[in-house]
């Protein structure tokens, strides 16, 4: 598979301090790539550097298999992008805004900058002073000057910040869209873990500005271990039944108040008679999944899998 984005020990030192260290990251053609990772992880300056908006202090990107440098910025002409908060003339209106920026690019079709603004529901606000758009339409405007031109590559820096559930719906569907229909390559972040779950086909973790992990979704999925979790105000005395009545060496307290267990052999009900018989209360017990919210955090603790 042909590969938009690719870094080799990619780094940023500001003041002395890595920001970015040495990450080795990959985008291939086609796909949905989330990039996860807490606020100060490192997430926007990688994004900046592949953008072309920062320069790297070490490392090498590679954009659309040409080296990416001050020399050959060709490749940005083929990237819509959004980067943090989307900046425009807030004196101007929807249209000229968009105006200029195809002007920029020297693209000149006014159907494609209408049909952009009506795939980002803005339709009938192209005379709107932009000073007067709330944050949620400073987005959607934002993505709609990312698609104008129709790019190879579109990178989003938490696309649905300042929406509303419906407009995140809206924004998770105009990306499917994007990508299925056009075969337009994301990049994007988030910290709305549910949402890159829904839409991302792989992804990459930063932690303290290096990638330590970068896997599909599908992989992801493979490693989930369900589990049953049991809350009760006696949990040293329900563990013991646990494991002496009903055999279940696979299990862990993991609070005060909650047990999970990892035997999928034994059933809701027999652990709860069990537990009842023995006068110990039950105050909740269901089964539960792990997701990608259970990786994600088990990483950014260290772990080397999912638990």
């Amino acid at each position: 598979m042909q590969t938009i984005i690719r870094t080799y020990e990619l780094a940023k030192t500001v003041k002395g301090r890595a920001i970015v260290s040495n990450v080795n990251l990959t985008v291939r053609k086609g796909e949905i790539y989330g990039l996860l990772g807490p606020n100060g992880a490192g997430k926007t300056t990688i994004m900046k550097m592949l953008t072309g908006l920062i320069i790297p202090t070490a490392g090498e990107i590679m954009l659309f298999g040409k080296k990416l440098n001050e020399a050959a910025k060709d490749g940005l002409k083929r990237v819509g992008s959004i980067i943090e908060y989307p900046l425009f003339y807030e004196h101007l209106t929807a249209m000229e805004n968009l105006q200029i920026h195809c002007e920029y690019l020297g693209y000149y079709d006014k159907k494609a900058i209408q049909h952009a603004l009506e795939m980002v529901q803005l339709r009938g606000i192209e005379d709107k002073i932009v000073k007067h758009f709330s944050l949620g339409m400073k987005q959607r405007l934002g993505i709609a000057r990312a698609i104008i031109t129709k790019p190879e590559l579109i990178v989003l820096d938490e696309p649905t910040n300042g929406l509303d559930p419906v407009g995140i719906k809206d924004m998770r569907d105009l990306i499917r869209t994007l990508n299925k229909e056009y075969g337009i390559t994301f990049l994007l972040s988030s910290h709305i873990l549910g949402e890159i779950e829904q839409v991302a086909d792989r992804i990459g973790v930063i932690r303290n500005g290096q990638l330590i992990d970068e896997v599909t979704l599908a992989d992801v999925r493979q490693m989930r271990t369900d589990y049953t979790e049991l809350v009760t105000s006696n949990v040293q005395r329900a563990a013991y039944l646990l494991e002496h009545e009903l055999h279940i060496n696979n299990m862990k307290i993991v609070q005060d108040r909650r047990i999970r267990i990892y035997d999928t052999a034994v059933s809701i009900g027999q652990i709860s008679k069990t537990l009842v018989e023995n006068d110990i209360e039950i105050e909740e017990i269901q089964k539960h999944a792990s997701t990608l919210e259970d990786y994600f955090y088990h990483q950014m603790q260290g772990g080397d899998q999912v638990v």
